[in-house]
């Protein structure tokens, strides 16, 4: 039974977004994200700067959620945090202040596996969004991950298959910077495709056995044909680059569909839901829900702002283990690198 006065409020600061969300039971009543624009000149986040823009914005961005959220902190039941994967310095921010807030309040302290919270963000009570049912595969794509989980509970995940070099959203920001896009360039690289010929070029696929993924060498396939293509013709960016994000797309879409047509089969699971940032991607959204016409399968797509990294998602977790009584003490330390 749910207790109906649940608030509980949520702290992502994994990477380079500073988050805050305020959740009664699993509906989301306020979810604020302050974006560090400051990364775009030097192409890629730099993790110094991203710690201290996260010590400046944290307190403003908290505040914001709740005012939005329209409760006072002693209304707050617990507050979650990301414990990790992610920038160490960055977690720190998050982690303290955390805790801070949790022995001031004299209310729970609750840390959330970023990875799982995007998992778990399919079950943030939203209209129009539906909720899996356990058991379901999860297939995580961000930056810095790609996998393909099993879910069978709250608590109860297995990686069945992984990238084992470069993640997803690497191979897209990297095929960026080959056709010099500004980063991030996983968005520009979806957003050209729309408009190209996704059999324009053709890229191999690498062979992976079993559930797992490689995108470097399809990186390195990318720019051999580049640096080819300009030797003969040094405009063949500009004059094919809606072609060339759409054969890039392409490839990298059917990769990912072939290993999770493959762990469907290997586990019989008909139910698949997506997230992460790259889950955003609009070529990998129409994919999926093909799928469901032509296999049978039921597919879930989280809402836009649930994708990419939000304090939302650690919120839902942090509603489950208050429910569990999962606490954690003032001991309790961030990890860059954290068991699934």
């Amino acid at each position: 039974m749910q207790n109906p006065e649940v608030f509980i409020l949520a702290i992502e600061s994994s990477c380079d977004d500073t988050a805050a969300a305020v959740l009664h039971n699993d509906k989301v009543l306020a979810n604020v994200v302050a974006n560090q624009l400051i990364h775009n000149q030097y192409g890629g986040v730099v993790p110094e700067l991203a710690s201290r823009a996260h010590q400046q914005n944290i307190v403003p961005v908290v505040d914001a959620a709740l005012r939005k959220a329209n409760i006072q902190k002693e209304q707050l039941s617990a507050i979650a945090f990301t414990q990790g994967p992610g920038l160490m310095g960055s977690l720190l921010v998050g982690g303290s202040f955390s805790k801070s807030m949790s022995a001031a309040l004299e209310i729970p302290l609750i840390a959330v596996n970023h990875m799982h919270a995007h998992v778990l963000a399919h079950f943030i009570d939203e209209d129009g969004f539906d909720k899996p049912s356990f058991p379901f595969l999860a297939l995580t794509i961000s930056g810095g991950h790609t996998q393909i989980i099993r879910v069978d509970s709250f608590f109860d995940m297995t990686i069945i298959g992984e990238t084992t070099d470069d993640a997803v959203g690497e191979a897209f920001d990297k095929s960026a910077k080959i056709l010099r896009l500004p980063y991030p360039g996983g968005p520009l690289i979806d957003k050209y495709a729309q408009l190209g010929n996704p059999k324009a070029f053709a890229f191999t696929k690498p062979k992976v056995a079993g559930l797992d993924f490689s995108f470097s060498g399809l990186k390195t396939a990318i720019l051999y044909f580049i640096q080819k293509q300009k030797l003969q013709n040094p405009d063949f960016i500009t004059e094919n680059l809606n072609d060339i994000c759409a054969s890039i797309q392409h490839t990298i879409i059917e990769i990912l569909m072939d290993k999770i047509k493959l762990a469907v089969k290997e586990t019989g699971i008909k139910q698949v839901a997506i997230g992460g940032g790259v889950s955003a991607n609009s070529g990998i959204r129409a994919a999926l829900k093909a799928t469901e016409a032509r296999y049978g399968w039921k597919t879930f797509i989280p809402k836009f702002e649930y994708t990419t990294d939000n304090a939302a998602m650690i919120g839902i977790v942090g509603y489950q283990k208050f429910l569990n009584q999962h606490f954690e003490t003032a001991s309790v330390v961030s990890k860059a690198r954290i068991q699934f």
